[in-house]
């Protein structure tokens, strides 16, 4: 399920309406709610998860839970990792999603971390802190450096 970051590019684009006016971003931000709502419906079914559960899981409500998943509210950023956490999916996809930040390019290294289910969200960023610095330090320029 953490694998998945890809198919987010949408966010990404370096297309004129990037830049547009209110209007644009707001159909930005509007399809990015649809759009993490059904991202998340379709991991949960995936885990064969039941909405009341992930809502437990997660510590918010049936109620809000099945209005993201239908795109009628756009999730903050707690609640989004909450569910990752409920999901054992990597925030960052969710995040990446819900349009909240920009898709990273691939490195092998970086999603073989974030695939990885038996460490934490927190260790997973701290072992891709680590590795960014060293590509950092030995002048690597591959996909991944900021």
């Amino acid at each position: 399920m953490a694998d998945q970051p890809e198919g987010s590019a949408e966010y990404t684009d370096d297309s004129p309406e990037r830049s547009g006016g209110v209007g644009d971003k707001a159909a930005r931000v509007a399809n990015a709610a649809h759009d993490i709502g059904g991202f998340i419906r379709a991991q949960r079914e995936a885990a064969q998860v039941s909405l009341r559960q992930l809502a437990t899981l997660a510590g918010v409500s049936n109620p809000y839970l099945s209005q993201i998943e239908r795109g009628l509210r756009n999730p903050s950023a707690e609640v989004l990792a909450q569910i990752a956490k409920a999901l054992r999916v990597s925030s960052e996809v969710l995040y990446v999603r819900a349009g909240y930040l920009e898709q990273r390019p691939h490195s092998p290294v970086r999603d073989a971390l974030l695939a990885d289910t038996s460490i934490s969200e927190r260790q997973k960023q701290v072992l891709l802190d680590i590795y960014e610095s060293f590509r950092r330090e030995n002048g690597g320029s591959e996909p991944g450096g900021e």
